[in-house]
């Protein structure tokens, strides 16, 4: 009896506590927010200029075990889908020592774009992200359509961004089709 009532009053706690937790996201957290990207090359690159293909927004440090865990997974994602509009952007956390985001970066061999976020303010502006990995990908249109605190589960990940690929792939195609017929009328 009285595990019968530890268990409903645990179940009721989870249920207000994500209640509660939903109440207070904020609404802008669909939509990613338009900062630019200090890369270690040097460049410096708009979000809003990457519109049209899927982003993955990754905030990590060289500290965390579960970032440095999941970095061979989006590397092979990284090498498996960038020639097809993938891109991934690799946020060091601000407290992360310059030096050694760029020593990791080398020593792991990372393809994809690595930023720093020397004043905080990337992370500030996806929602005041404080804990790694944490993971936004972003639609072709600057829609936020998954957000993952901790390790992320990259079958899932993966068969997403190739949906969203197939979709863009299809919009082309029916886009030139439209004006292959527009051209011949």
């Amino acid at each position: 009896m009285i595990n019968k009532k530890i268990l409903t009053g645990f179940i009721f706690l989870l249920l207000v506590t994500g209640a509660g937790w939903l109440w207070f996201i904020p609404g802008d957290l669909n939509t990613a927010p338009p900062v630019t990207f200090n890369i270690l090359d040097g460049r410096q690159i708009n979000l809003k200029n990457l519109h049209g293909r899927p982003v993955l927004v990754t905030f990590w440090a060289t500290t965390c075990i579960s970032c440095m865990k999941e970095m061979p997974h989006l590397i092979s994602l990284y090498n498996d889908l960038s020639a097809k509009g993938l891109e991934i952007i690799g946020v060091a956390m601000a407290y992360d020592p310059p030096n050694q985001v760029l020593e990791v970066t080398k020593q792991r061999h990372i393809p994809y774009l690595i930023s720093l976020d020397i004043d905080g303010s990337i992370a500030k502006a996806f929602n005041n992200v404080k804990l790694t990995p944490t993971t936004f990908l972003i639609s072709q249109d600057g829609k936020i359509i998954r957000h993952k605190t901790g390790e992320i589960d990259i079958t899932v990940l993966r068969q997403q961004i190739r949906d969203l690929l197939s979709q863009q792939l299809k919009v082309e195609s029916e886009l030139l089709e439209i004006t292959t017929n527009n051209s011949n009328a």
